[in-house]
């Protein structure tokens, strides 16, 4: 029984450092060591969501901590292309939940969350904020990432 239970550990501890280090290697090192604070809030105008800010400016290549917090009487789907693919997410909590596309994340009803990711190179993105009532119809914003400051 001994025997099996130090197997399990070492079994355990390999896993833990085998995956650690794959999930080091995905990534290079960010461009700074600051997470900056970035909070995005969704509320609801004319039954449409509506994401503030619209334009999101972000430190490209830098790991930040992003705080979503939503007043919207609906699920919410917050989407940015290459943003949410599974790579660039170093950690979610609250009420959000990945979607399976990896291209976003749903918040629900009157929930809030925080998502810990490693922002994309330079450039500039649209994001969106969408609902299942307006799916068709989504709040677009600007995700601009520009070169840390050095």
């Amino acid at each position: 029984m001994r025997r099996t239970f130090t197997g399990a550990a070492y079994l355990a501890v390999f896993l833990l450092v085998g995956s650690a280090g794959a999930e080091s290697k995905s990534l290079e090192e960010p461009s700074s060591d600051a997470m900056p604070p970035v909070e995005l809030v969704i509320s609801m105008k004319d039954g449409k969501p509506v994401c503030d800010p619209a334009e999101i400016l972000l430190p490209a290549n830098t790991n930040i901590s992003l705080h979503i917090v939503s007043s919207a009487d609906a699920p919410i789907t917050i989407t940015a292309p290459g943003q949410f693919e599974n790579g660039l997410v170093l950690h979610a909590d609250g009420d959000l939940i990945h979607i399976a596309s990896e291209k976003g994340y749903t918040v629900k009803q009157k929930g809030q969350g925080t998502l810990r990711l490693r922002t994309m190179k330079p450039g500039q993105e649209e994001y969106a904020c969408t609902s299942n009532r307006n799916a068709n119809d989504p709040f677009k914003g600007k995700l601009t990432l520009t070169p840390p400051a050095g």
